[in-house]
């Protein structure tokens, strides 16, 4: 998609609240892959990403802003944590699985889009394998004959979904399971060891049409796909367009402490890293990939440690820094009302459910609003989450009496303090008390 750095923004605004600044930087980050894409091979190999550092508080849209970006563009994205991976030599993750997770990702793509080309053509290798065995259930069962009668009219039933729920045997290949050789590492298929040198297995399974026409077709577009195309296109992708998201990295800073313990290993963490945001190639199942062009955005709320604290080579592969302010009353007021997917709009669909109409006044916005920000302010910062957390207690009683019988609830200023006023006064007590 070539959309402008500001056509960018203008996105990720129906999604995403203020912070201007960080949406500025991924959206020139983003651009710059297009022009990238613009230029002679030659040029390319010259120009590399500039990766992000994003410095905030926890719940003001650092993820959300890295995930709806990867979206935009149908880029292999990943979101990792700093603190699941540990130093060579440990047990536990390495950091080089980042980069077999986003070619995962890349895969998976590539084979969806696939898959959606060769659907019709694959639909009616399935229909007409269909056809014949509900023809042969019913020549069995009914006696009904002639069977090429049957099939045409059964073919066109088919289409129309006459025979969705009408149980059948079919046959479809016994998928083996995989199983981690370490635990959150590289999983392996026992039965794909010695890869087509054995026959697959078959196994027959009772389903209804619609569920056996899922199976089937997932397996004639098998055949269709070219699977080392799709491994190549995807290897190609995830190193030109792959975005690697990696929260929590304000956890393996050393704090400002340079003695040893955990800020020995949480150094050893950083220094694995390095090469990897730096340009490296790494073995994959699908084959090799360079790390020099993916896309690095890290992100941590930096509360105990500073950026400064990360090791100095690290910091020179993240060139660019930005801040995100915690939220205000207002930002809080635009979240609950402006955004495609606003947790109001979100409570409202849920209860429509069971008949409830639920509507909030301007002021019951605003008073819930305010109580957000004085919670963030009073205990633990947590951003947007917090609404979450007040949005369910105000809600509760709701909840729980709609029983299908439909009314219509309207929240206002009055109903949220009578509600939620106990807890405020809570808050503000535990102030006093040491």
């Amino acid at each position: 998609m070539n959309l402008s750095p500001k056509q960018i923004v203008a996105e990720l605004d129906k999604y995403i609240i203020g912070q201007h600044g960080a949406k500025k930087a991924v959206a020139i980050a983003l651009r710059n892959r297009y022009r990238r894409s613009r230029l002679t091979p030659t040029e390319m190999e010259e120009i590399t990403p500039k990766n992000i550092i994003m410095k905030g508080p926890t719940g003001v849209g650092k993820t959300e802003i890295a995930r709806r970006l990867a979206k935009l563009v149908g880029a292999p994205f990943v979101k990792v944590e700093a603190t699941k991976y540990t130093e060579v030599g440990y047990v536990g993750r390495d950091v080089e699985s980042m980069i077999r997770d986003l070619v995962e990702c890349a895969v998976r793509l590539v084979k969806e889009e696939r898959f959606n080309k060769v659907t019709e053509k694959a639909g009616a290798a399935v229909d007409v394998k269909l056809s014949k065995i509900i023809a042969e259930v019913r020549r069995l069962d009914r006696g009904e004959t002639p069977q090429d009668i049957f099939e045409k009219n059964i073919l066109e039933g088919l289409k129309k979904g006459y025979y969705d729920n009408e149980v059948i045997e079919v046959e479809i290949a016994d998928k083996p399971k995989s199983m981690e050789l370490i635990p959150g590492g590289a999983e392996i298929s026992i039965g794909s060891i010695f890869g087509d040198m054995m026959p697959k297995k078959r196994k027959k399974r009772k389903l209804t049409v619609k569920e056996a026409r899922k199976l089937l077709l997932e397996e004639e577009a098998d055949k269709l796909i070219d699977k080392d195309s799709v491994n190549e296109e995807a290897i190609r992708r995830a190193e030109n367009e792959g975005i690697i998201f990696i929260d929590e990295i304000d956890k393996i800073a050393a704090k400002g402490n340079k003695g040893g313990g955990q800020d020995v290993s949480r150094e050893g963490v950083q220094r694995d890293i390095l090469p990897i945001v730096e340009g490296s190639t790494v073995m994959t199942k699908y084959g090799a990939i360079k790390t020099d062009y993916v896309l690095f955005i890290a992100a941590g709320a930096f509360h105990v440690s500073k950026v400064s604290d990360l090791i100095p080579e690290l910091q020179g592969r993240f060139p660019i820094l930005v801040e995100l302010n915690s939220l205000t009353k207002q930002d809080f007021i635009d979240i609950l009302t402006t955004p495609r997917n606003a947790i109001t709009l979100q409570y409202a669909t849920l209860l429509k459910v069971d008949g409830v109409e639920l509507k909030f006044t301007d002021d019951a916005i605003s008073e819930i609003a305010a109580m957000a920000e004085d919670m963030n302010t009073t205990s633990e910062d947590i951003g947007a989450r917090r609404l979450h957390t007040v949005m369910e207690n105000l809600i509760e009683d709701i909840s729980f009496e709609a029983d299908g019988t439909g009314k219509e609830i309207i929240i206002d200023k009055a109903y949220v303090i009578e509600k939620l006023g106990g807890e405020k006064k809570s808050k503000d007590l535990k102030k006093y008390i040491l």
